[in-house]
């Protein structure tokens, strides 16, 4: 698994690249770790390159998505393939986190816009 990092407007955007499973979950548990103790607790996932996610994977997104909670943030996911959707589905997490098509999907969700450069 591959994670890119972005911090822009307020927002951290996790741009996903591979499984997200119980030998990859680590890394993005220690990748995010980082947004609660620093700039923002306002957090996007961009799964569109994520190919299979497992439950150990989906308990992680929700830790997160609490934890933004807890630091008055939130957590928003876009690009689901259908397949990955679909566990979302099946376990109600879509229920419980905002999923997105896109990046601007995602942000309007969380209730923040990409800032306006003049």
């Amino acid at each position: 698994m591959e994670i890119r990092t972005e911090v822009a407007d307020g927002v951290a955007v996790y741009r996903i690249v591979g499984r997200l499973d119980a030998l990859s979950s680590p890394v993005l548990e220690s990748a995010v770790g980082s947004a609660f103790g620093g700039e923002t607790p306002w957090i996007i996932f961009d799964m569109d390159e994520v190919t299979l996610i497992s439950s150990t994977g989906l308990m992680i997104i929700l830790k997160t998505a609490k934890q933004a909670a807890a630091a008055k943030g939130g957590l928003a996911i876009f690009g689901l393939q259908s397949a990955v959707y679909k566990v979302f589905e099946i376990s109600g997490l879509e229920k419980l986190i905002p999923i997105a098509s896109d990046e601007p999907g995602a942000r309007s969700k969380l209730g923040v816009r990409r800032a306006v450069s003049s």
